[in-house]
C-alpha cells in the first residue's frame, strides 16, 4: 500500500495492521457463550442484529482506489470552529456541589465538546469524560495515521479532576493508550475507568487497576450516578489477531439531574429504541435527557453503514432513544472517512430540516464550548 493510502484519512484497517506488527499477540476471549447471552460466542462478541462488520481486504482497496481517484476527502471549506472553554467555571463544580445546601442551588449539569468523541460531562456531582483521546494522532504510533485539524477543547492538564471515564470500544480513536494513562496518572489511580468486557486486562498491562468492566446491560454506581453498557452495532480491534475479542457498547449513565447516553461508534440498528424499552421497563416516562451521538465518519455508505451512523440516521436514533436533546460528537477532528471535516455540520441540518426537528432538539458545539443544562425535569435548557 502506498504512503498515500496509508496517510490520507490512517484508514482503520491500516491502523490494526501497524498495530498488529507492534501489539504482538492478543490475549484469549474474554466471553462465555450461552443462551442468556446472544452476543457472546466462542471466540469473542457479535453484534445483535447478526451484522458482522468484516469487510474484505478487496474492500478495502476499491474504498482507498475510489477516494484516491476522486481526491477524497476534500478540504474543509472552513475549519471546525472552536471556542475558549471555561474553565473557571467548569473547574468550579466539583467544589459547589460539595457546598449545596438545596437542589435549587446546585450548579447546572453541563456537556462540553473537547473533540471527536471526547466529552466532559458534569452532572450528579462527577465530572465524566467519554472516549478520551488528547493525543496528536489516532493510531498506535504518533509518527504515521490520522492527525488532529484541531487540538484538543481542553488540554489534558487543564481539565478538572476526572471522577470517571467511560470507554466505547478499543478502536484507537476511542481508547488512546497515552491518554488513558496520562489521566490515571494525574489522579494517582483514583479516576475510575468503566470498559466493556475483555478491556480490563489491557487497562492492567497499561498499569491502570482502578477498571470495572460491563456486558450489555449490566450497571455498577459509583457515588450515586449509575452507569450501565448498553448494546450498539460495531466491533472491536486492536491487532490483526484480535478482531471482536474484546467487546463495544454505548453508555447510559443516571445521575439525580441527568440522564445521558453515549453512543461511541455504531451502525443504525433495533438497539436504540431496544435501549429505550428496557430504560423506560425500569424508569417509566422519558428516559433520556441528552444523547451524544456521533454524526461524522460516515462516507462511503456502502464502506461505512454497517459501522458509522450518518446525520440522518443520528436523528432516527434520537428519535428512538426518545432523548430530550441531542449532541453531535465524532466529527470535525480526524480525517477518517470521505467526508469533508465540515460536511457532517451540514447534513445534520438537512436531517434535521426534513425530520421537522427544531435545531435546539439536536445541536452541535464548537470544540471546547459548553452547553448548560437545566436539570432533569425543568422544561427548557439553561442559556
Amino acid at each position: 500500500m502506498t504512503p498515500r493510502l496509508v496517510d490520507r484519512p490512517g484508514r482503520t484497517a491500516v491502523v490494526t495492521l501497524l498495530a498488529a506488527l507492534l501489539a504482538g499477540c492478543a490475549g484469549p476471549p474474554a466471553s462465555t457463550p450461552g443462551p442468556d447471552k446472544p452476543h457472546h460466542t466462542a471466540e469473542g462478541f457479535r453484534n445483535l442484529s447478526g451484522v458482522t462488520v468484516n469487510k474484505p481486504l478487496g474492500d478495502l482497496v476499491r474504498w482507498n482506489w475510489e477516494a484516491w481517484r476522486a481526491g477524497l476527502p476534500r478540504p474543509p471549506q472552513a475549519p471546525t470552529p472552536v471556542v475558549a472553554p471555561e474553565l473557571a467555571r467548569l473547574k468550579a463544580y466539583a467544589s459547589a456541589m460539595r457546598h449545596v445546601g438545596t437542589a435549587s442551588a446546585a450548579p447546572l449539569p453541563s456537556v462540553t465538546w473537547i473533540g471527536h468523541a471526547t466529552a466532559l460531562v458534569q452532572s450528579g456531582g462527577l465530572n465524566v469524560l467519554t472516549d478520551p483521546i488528547f493525543s496528536e494522532r489516532a493510531s498506535p504510533v504518533q509518527f504515521l495515521g490520522p492527525r488532529r485539524a484541531q487540538p484538543p477543547g481542553i488540554a489534558l492538564d487543564d481539565l478538572p479532576a476526572i471522577d470517571a471515564v467511560v470507554i466505547s470500544h478499543n478502536h484507537y480513536d476511542h481508547l488512546d493508550r497515552a491518554s488513558v494513562m496520562r489521566l490515571d496518572a494525574r489522579s494517582g489511580g483514583r479516576t475510575l475507568f468503566l470498559v466493556p468486557l475483555g478491556n480490563k486486562a489491557w487497562m492492567a498491562q497499561q498499569g491502570i487497576r482502578n477498571v470495572v468492566e460491563l456486558d450489555w446491560w449490566q450497571t455498577h454506581v459509583h457515588r450515586g450516578v449509575e452507569f450501565q453498557l448498553v448494546p450498539v452495532q460495531h466491533w472491536s480491534a486492536r491487532s490483526l489477531n484480535d478482531r471482536n475479542r474484546t467487546l463495544w457498547g454505548g453508555w447510559v449513565v443516571h445521575a439525580p439531574d441527568l440522564h445521558w447516553y453515549f453512543s461511541g461508534d455504531t451502525g443504525y440498528g433495533a438497539h436504540f429504541a431496544l435501549t429505550r424499552e428496557r430504560l423506560q421497563a425500569r424508569r417509566p416516562g422519558r428516559p433520556l435527557d441528552l444523547a451524544l451521538l456521533a454524526v461524522g465518519a460516515y462516507e462511503p455508505r456502502w464502506f461505512m453503514a454497517p459501522q458509522h451512523i450518518d446525520p440522518a440516521e443520528a436523528v432516527q436514533a434520537h428519535r428512538d432513544l426518545g432523548a430530550r436533546r441531542s449532541l453531535g460528537v465524532h466529527w470535525g477532528t480526524f480525517a477518517l472517512t470521505d467526508e469533508s471535516l465540515d460536511q457532517p455540520p451540514r447534513d445534520l441540518a438537512l436531517a434535521r430540516q426534513a425530520a421537522g426537528l427544531p435545531e435546539d432538539d439536536f445541536f452541535l458545539l464548537a470544540i471546547g464550548q459548553t452547553r448548560w443544562l437545566a436539570p432533569r425535569g425543568a422544561r427548557q435548557s439553561a442559556p
